[in-house]
Parts: structure tokens; C-alpha cells; sequence
């Protein structure tokens, strides 16, 4: 019995190492295969390292501010007996808008009036016996002094009656009605904004290293996202004298025209100041670069070693590359390229080093300085 069992862990044992010298064998022929086998080639799209004359321009993120704006306020306590406006309407400098009960200030003017008539009257008749000299001057200066109290306080009254009688200080478009008619309003309540929208003012900040660059006069160019492919132009106006010691920043102000009122205070912008010159770069797609932390690269598309020119299968060598500022679909290329060389245009991140490809540019995209993207 004992025998029986050790012949048959001997089998066992026998039948694992024949099971795992084939399975050895199998792996073996799977690994010599696999070194051997080439993978086909990759399909990829090229474009060409050239030359393009760039137009130099400083980009930043500016808000727009009114040339003019506040929102009108009531000076002095009272109820609103008159609204002369529309909201959203425009109006001209001094029109009025509205308008406070002063039917009490209008009483008390009457009478203040009444009082400066009268006043007057005594100035005159005492003018005249002080130069038959039947009066004293003493008396002649009270009467004078009486008489311009009273004007005074006849001035006094009107100011209340006329802050009382709200008028737009400077042309613009109103917006959104603040008041009722009857309302009791306080002072410095709000009753409505006040905008002047033509032109308008686009506030933006740049780093202290471009204040050489700039100066009043350049032109910009403003785009946002509430009109999409429009470009709106203007010109800087104001450049403040004092950089932000926080941010190292300086502020800039430019001018752009708004005829159609499209822009409104507020909103935000992309700013592209135009500096004069133009410079020429060595350019190539931005889709072309691989980014990685340590280097970003590119991958030149070259004949195989010992083939023929004109195979249709090229391969790539990647090639690490110094990048400067982007234009539309293209980047600048400061180091590690020349004019003239082949690059892969998309689809790097599926690529290596000597890989094997085959060049097919009918979908190749159609790069350019000023994209505009359809809408889908």
C-alpha cells in the first residue's frame, strides 16, 4: 500500500513538470514572437515649420466702466409728486425727472419774496435821503444789510425748491424706476441709474515690466463673450501713474466707441493691446506639442534609415523643443526646430520615438491666426 502511494505522488510529480515544460515552452515562443512582431504604422496628419510675421500684442482680462454713471439720489426728505422719466429711456443733461412736494417751500418763497420787495423799496427811498443827507449812514447800512438778508433767504428757499426738483445731471439712459408716485422718499434714497454708455471706458490691468510699451494712443481690441466674433476697437486714454503694490500691476484705461449701446458697465473683457512692429517667428500648430513637466517636445517625421526617399512610411523622432507665446492655432517655436522641418501636427500623445507612420493630411485641420469656431 505504502508503494502504491509513492508511485503516485511520483506520476503527479511527473505530469507537473511535463504540464509546466510545456506551458514554459508555450511563453517562450509568445515572448520571441511578440520582439518580433511590428506593430503597423500610425496614421498621422504633418504640417511644416514656417516662417510667419506676427503683430506684437499684450492680452489681458479688463471690466467696463461707464465715462459717466451714478445713480441719482434725493438730496433732501420729501414725497414724490411728479415722475417725468420712462425707465430704460434716454435723456439730456437737466431734464427733469423727478419731482418732490414743494408746495410748502413755494409759500414761504412768496413771502420771502414779498419781504426782498419790500426791502428794496426801503433801500431806495433811504438812498435817496441819505444824499439830501437827512439821515444818518448808520441807518442807510442797516437798510442795506436788512435788504441783502432778505435776498438771502429768498436764495435759500429757491435751492431747496430746485434740489427738490431732481433733474438728470449729464445726458445718458436711465435704467430700472427706484420710486413710486406718492412714495416718501429719504435723503440719499436711489430712484435710478444713470448711465452714459457712449463711449465707454475698458479698465484693465498689466504686469510693471510692459509700462515701457504702452502709452496713450495705442489702439486694443475688445471681444467678449456677449458678442461672439465681434471685435470692437479703441484706443488707450489713461495710463495710471502708480503701480499696484500688491498685484505689481499697472492700470490702463482705454476708450472704445458703443454707438449701439452693446456693452454695458460692468461686464468683462478680453483686452489685445496692438504694439507697433511686427516680429517674425518660427510657427507651428499647438496642437503639434506634447507638454510634459520636464520638456515639452514635438515629433519631426523622417525618412527610415537606408530606405529610399519617397516610401510612403516615415518615422518620427521626437524632438524637445523651447516654446515662446501663442497666436490663434499656432505657438512660436524659440529653440529645437528650423524652417522647413515636417512635424507631426496631431495626435502626438499616441506617439514614440522611432515609431513608423504613414502620412494622410485629407483631415488635416485648417490652422489659423484668427480662429473663429462654428457653432454646432
Amino acid at each position: 500500500m505504502k508503494r502504491r502511494f509513492i508511485l503516485a505522488l511520483a506520476l503527479v510529480a511527473l505530469l507537473i513538470v511535463i504540464l509546466g515544460g510545456i506551458k514554459g515552452l508555450q511563453i517562450d515562443r509568445m515572448i520571441a514572437h511578440g520582439k518580433q512582431a511590428v506593430p503597423p504604422p500610425e496614421a498621422v496628419t504633418t504640417a511644416v515649420a514656417a516662417l510667419q510675421t506676427w503683430e506684437s500684442v499684450l492680452t489681458a482680462v479688463g471690466s467696463l466702466t461707464a465715462v459717466q454713471g451714478v445713480t441719482v439720489t434725493a438730496e433732501l426728505t420729501g414725497k414724490v409728486v411728479q415722475i417725468d422719466f420712462k425707465p430704460g429711456s434716454l435723456v439730456k443733461a437737466g431734464e427733469l425727472l423727478v419731482k418732490q412736494d414743494t408746495s410748502s417751500e413755494e409759500a414761504q418763497l412768496r413771502s420771502a419774496e414779498a419781504t426782498v420787495a419790500l426791502a428794496r423799496l426801503n433801500l431806495e427811498r433811504l438812498s435817496k435821503l441819505l444824499a439830501e443827507r437827512t439821515i444818518s449812514q448808520s441807518q442807510f447800512d442797516n437798510a442795506e444789510a436788512g435788504y441783502k438778508q432778505a435776498v438771502a433767504q429768498a436764495d435759500n428757499i429757491r435751492a431747496v425748491i430746485a434740489k427738490k426738483t431732481i433733474r438728470a445731471p449729464f445726458a445718458g439712459r436711465l435704467g430700472i424706476r427706484l420710486v413710486n408716485l406718492g412714495q416718501v422718499i429719504n435723503e440719499g434714497e436711489a430712484i435710478v441709474s444713470l448711465q452714459s454708455l457712449d463711449p465707454i471706458f475698458v479698465n484693465f490691468a498689466l504686469p510693471q515690466q510692459e509700462l515701457p510699451r504702452i502709452r496713450p494712443g495705442l489702439a486694443v481690441r475688445v471681444t467678449t463673450d456677449a458678442l461672439p466674433g465681434d471685435v470692437i476697437q479703441g484706443k488707450i486714454t489713461a495710463i495710471n501713474p502708480q503701480v499696484d503694490a500688491a498685484t505689481r500691476n499697472i492700470r490702463v484705461q482705454a476708450t472704445v466707441a458703443n454707438a449701439d449701446e452693446r456693452l454695458r458697465p460692468g461686464m468683462y473683457v478680453n483686452v489685445a493691446v496692438v504694439l507697433p512692429g511686427r516680429a517674425k517667428v518660427l510657427a507651428i500648430p499647438a496642437t503639434a506639442v506634447l507638454y510634459a513637466p520636464y520638456s515639452d517636445s514635438v515629433f519631426i517625421v523622417e525618412e527610415p534609415p537606408g530606405s529610399p526617399p519617397g516610401q510612403p512610411v516615415k518615422v518620427v523622432r521626437q524632438q524637445f523643443a523651447q516654446l515662446g507665446e501663442k497666436n490663434g492655432d499656432f505657438i512660436a517655436v524659440q529653440t529645437g526646430l528650423k524652417e522647413g522641418d515636417t512635424i507631426v501636427s496631431t495626435g502626438v500623445f499616441k506617439l514614440r520615438n522611432g515609431q513608423a507612420v504613414t502620412v494622410d493630411n485629407t483631415l488635416s485641420p485648417d490652422f489659423q491666426l484668427t480662429p473663429r469656431p462654428s457653432e454646432n
